[in-house]
């Protein structure tokens, strides 16, 4: 898990749910089917058969590996387009290079996020640096795409290197929780992370038989996913655990605990929380492209082979 922690929770804010604040109940819990990206590294696609009224404004999220890579083995993505939205690249453990059409690029690694908004469109590419695929190692990361808004669709990309030293901690009530807030506003403490469309984004470490109620804005969706360990969502404590999804209802708080014992690969139980203001409009997503109608995906498709995107970098 990431290199951003700290030895004595304790000594960060902490935060809670007011008391009385309606809990969101657990609509849901399904299990990420497994696939391969880019290259051939595997995934989990997290959001997969849940209904997009429960995502909106989040379209998809793999998570890459965990996956323990021989030498020669680690994997990338090819050259590819993007354009109608944001990529969030969360590295927990290992590291990826970045390179773009724009002539940008940077390595984030353990902890870190690239948060990519692709906009009127990109080229990029995503790939392990030489001496990972010398070496081998491990790597694990979350790829999250955030829907834009039609009036931002066709902004000018942007990218933000967030630093895992950047990101807000804090902590549950009594510690039994370290809160890693990327993006978004948890009880007045924000993370670093400038969003066009508004999202929270937390990577909780829960120790063994702890449990965290956090505040959660009512007019934003929730979820949560379990990158490793056992638990239980919602005080109905609906059990969950990594490679599965958790939709929450309506209402002002969430609650994660964390089970007893966890697996031996994992000490606590780690888990990602989001949640995002609707955006409620047409979404149309093929491929790399998420646009509001069919003809502007045909746009961005014709825009791509006519080389207005950008064009590989020599």
């Amino acid at each position: 898990m990431p290199a951003v922690t700290v030895e004595n929770p304790l000594t960060l804010p902490r935060v809670t749910a007011p008391a009385g604040a309606p809990q969101r109940p657990v609509l849901y819990v399904g299990t990420a089917p497994s696939g391969f990206e880019g290259e051939g590294f595997p995934v989990r696609r997290a959001f997969a058969g849940i209904n997009y009224k429960y995502l909106d404004p989040f379209i998809m999220m793999d998570q890459m590996g965990e996956v323990d890579y021989a030498a020669g083995e680690p994997k990338g993505t090819p050259w590819h387009p993007h354009r109608g939205f944001e990529t969030v690249t969360y590295i927990i453990d290992g590291t990826f290079v970045h390179r773009d059409s724009h002539g940008g690029g940077g390595v984030i690694t353990d902890g870190d996020t690239q948060w990519m908004t692709a906009g009127s469109g990109l080229l990029h590419i995503e790939t392990p640096p030489e001496e990972l695929v010398m070496s081998g190692g491990l790597f694990h990361g979350l790829q999250l795409w955030v829907n834009l808004p039609a009036e931002d669709k066709m902004i000018a990309p942007k990218y933000q290197d967030i630093r895992g030293g950047s990101v807000k901690l804090l902590a549950s009530e009594d510690g039994g929780a370290l809160l890693r807030v990327i993006a978004g506003d948890v009880a007045g403490h924000a993370g670093p992370g400038a969003t066009h469309t508004p999202i929270t984004m937390i990577h909780a470490s829960v120790t063994p038989g702890a449990e965290v109620t956090l505040p959660w804005r009512s007019d934003f969706n929730a979820l949560a996913y379990g990158l490793a360990g056992y638990g239980a969502a919602g005080t109905e404590g609906r059990p969950f655990g990594a490679g599965q999804t958790v939709v929450f209802g309506d209402g002002d708080s969430v609650t994660i605990r964390a089970a007893e014992k966890q697996d031996s690969r994992s000490e606590r139980f780690e888990v990602v929380l989001l949640g995002g203001r609707p955006i409620r409009e047409p979404m149309q997503h093929y491929g790399p492209f998420v646009m509001n109608t069919h003809a502007e995906l045909a746009q961005a498709f014709d825009d791509y082979q006519a080389g207005r995107l950008g064009v590989i970098p020599t």
